[in-house]
C-alpha cells in the first residue's frame, strides 16, 4: 500500500450537500449555511439541494479552491458539485474554480438516460417532475439528460486533459477536486466494467471508480508530477442503507448515510505523496474532512483566509511528524442545525439519535449515550454515565457542546423551504422548465 491509511477518519457530515460544503470551506454547516432549521418531520424533505433550489453555498464563503487560486493556483472540479446551481453559486462563478465538468447534483435528482433508451428514475423524483439530470461544462449545460454509462470515461478524459496541461505549465501550481458520482444511485457502469463484479452493478460501479482513481495516479506518475503533488482520498458520507443492495455496506459500523452513527460518518482516508509519505503507513489518530482545507493550505504554503473562522486544523504535523492534532478537541457532528453527536478522544456521545432516512422521530438522550468507539466501533454497548471516568468525559463534552451552541452565530439556512421550492430555476439547456430541458 502506498501512502498513509487513516483508520479513524470522519466526514463531519453524513449527507451530500452539507458534507461537501464542510470539506470545501473547512467550516461546519452551522457556519456555512448548508442546513435546514425545519423541525421533524419537515427536516426529512430539506436535506440537500435539488433542481428547485434557489439557495447554495453562499458567495461569501471562502473555499479551498478560492484561497489557492488567490495565490496563483490553477483550479478545477471534475464531477459532482451539489452546492447549488442558481444565483451565481456554480463552481466557476463564485467559488474559485477555473474549470468544471460534471453534474450540479446527484444523478437521482432527475431522470438520466441509458444507451438502451431506458430512463431509470426513482419514483419520488418522477412524481416531483424534476427535469433530466444535466451535465455542465463551466456554466453551460452540454447534455441533458446525462448519459451515465459514459460519464466516468469522460471524467477520465477530463482528468487527463487537466493534468496534461498542468505538466506543460509547471510554473503554475494546480488544485484538482475529483468528485465521482459513483457509487451513488442511480447506479451505472461503462461497458468495460458492466457485469464484471460478483457484487452486481454496485460492485461494477465501485470497480470503475477505483480504476478512475488509478487513472489519476498513473497520470501523475507518467507526467512526472508525483514529487510535488499531495493527494487525499476519502468519501463524503456512508452507505445509503435504505437502498439495500444498491446502497453499499458500512461493515462493522452502525447506521449509514444521513445518520450520525459511525456508519454514516466513519470514512476511508488515504494521504498519498510518494517520496514524502512512506508506504504502508497506518494512522490511528482521529482526523476529519474539516481538516482537509487547512491541510492543503499548509502543504501549499498558503495563508489561511483572513477573518474566517475555520473548524478544522492542519494534518501536516500528524502526517509528516506523527503528532496528534485533535488530542483535546471536541468534534461536533451536526444534523441540520442541531449537534446530534460529539467525539472526544476515544469517546463519542450521542445527544440525539435516529436513522438516516426512515420516518422515525429523533430520540433525545439525557444524559447522552456514551461509547468508547475505539473499543466498541459498532456502538453496541453504551457506557455507564455514572462511572467516574465516564462522567468526567461527559462533563467535558457537554460543556464544549454548550459553548458551541452559545458562541456560534448560525448562518442563514440555505436548505429551508424558502430556498427550495421554485420549479422555474430548474436547469434547462434549451429553455425554461418544463419546456426545453433536453439537448
Amino acid at each position: 500500500m502506498e501512502g498513509m491509511k487513516f483508520t479513524q477518519f470522519y466526514s463531519i457530515n453524513s449527507i451530500c450537500s452539507p458534507s461537501r460544503g464542510c470539506f470545501l470551506t473547512g467550516r461546519n454547516t452551522i457556519r456555512n449555511g448548508i442546513y435546514t432549521s425545519e423541525p421533524y418531520p419537515e427536516d426529512l424533505i430539506f436535506r440537500v439541494f435539488i433542481p428547485y433550489s434557489t439557495g447554495g453555498l453562499p458567495t461569501s464563503e471562502v473555499t479551498v479552491a478560492t484561497q489557492l487560486k488567490n495565490f496563483g493556483y490553477s483550479t478545477a472540479l471534475i464531477g459532482k458539485w451539489h452546492l447549488g446551481h442558481y444565483g451565481g453559486v456554480l463552481p466557476t462563478q463564485s467559488h474559485g474554480f477555473d474549470y468544471w465538468f460534471g453534474l450540479p447534483y446527484a444523478q437521482d435528482e432527475g431522470c438520466p438516460v441509458s444507451k438502451s433508451g431506458e430512463i431509470p428514475c426513482m419514483p419520488a423524483v418522477k412524481d416531483a417532475g424534476f427535469p433530466g439530470t444535466p451535465l455542465y461544462r463551466n456554466t453551460e449545460i452540454i447534455e441533458q439528460p446525462v448519459m451515465l454509462e459514459t460519464l466516468t470515461e469522460r471524467y477520465n478524459e477530463e482528468i487527463e486533459s487537466f493534468l496534461d496541461n498542468a505538466a506543460k505549465n509547471k510554473s503554475q501550481p494546480f488544485f484538482l477536486y475529483m468528485a465521482h458520482n459513483q457509487v451513488h444511485v442511480q447506479l451505472y457502469a461503462s461497458k468495460n466494467f458492466l457485469g464484471k463484479s460478483k457484487r452486481g452493478l454496485y460492485g461494477d460501479a465501485a470497480q470503475e471508480m477505483d480504476n478512475s482513481v488509478g487513472v489519476l495516479l498513473i497520470m501523475l506518475k507518467s507526467l512526472c508530477l508525483v514529487s510535488n503533488t499531495f493527494v487525499f482520498f476519502s468519501s463524503d458520507k456512508g452507505p445509503w442503507l435504505e437502498q439495500k443492495l444498491d446502497g453499499g455496506s458500512a461493515g462493522p459500523f452502525k447506521g449509514g448515510k444521513g445518520s450520525t452513527w459511525e456508519g454514516g460518518l466513519r470514512m476511508p482516508g488515504i494521504a498519498w505523496w510518494p517520496g514524502k509519505i512512506p508506504p504502508m503507513q497506518v494512522q490511528q489518530e482521529v482526523a476529519t474532512s474539516l481538516d482537509i482545507f487547512p491541510t492543503f493550505l499548509d502543504v501549499a504554503g498558503v495563508l489561511k483566509p483572513s477573518g474566517v473562522i475555520l473548524d478544522g486544523v492542519s494534518l501536516v504535523p500528524l502526517i509528516f511528524q506523527g503528532q496528534p492534532v485533535h488530542t483535546n478537541d471536541v468534534l461536533f457532528f451536526y444534523r441540520d442545525n442541531l449537534i446530534y453527536a460529539a467525539r472526544f478522544q476515544a469517546f463519542k456521545a450521542h445527544f440525539v439519535t435516529r436513522s438516516g432516512f426512515n420516518l422515525d422521530p429523533p430520540v433525545h438522550h439525557s444524559p447522552p449515550l456514551l461509547f468508547n468507539v475505539e473499543q466498541d466501533p459498532g456502538e453496541h454497548w453504551p457506557l455507564d454515565p455514572t462511572e467516574s471516568n465516564n462522567a468526567a468525559v461527559l462533563k467535558i463534552i457537554i460543556a464544549a457542546v454548550e459553548n458551541q451552541q452559545k458562541t456560534v452565530i448560525p448562518a442563514t439556512p440555505q436548505l429551508n423551504p424558502s430556498y427550495m421550492l421554485d420549479p422555474l430555476v430548474s436547469p434547462c439547456c434549451n429553455g425554461t422548465f418544463p419546456i426545453g430541458c433536453s439537448c
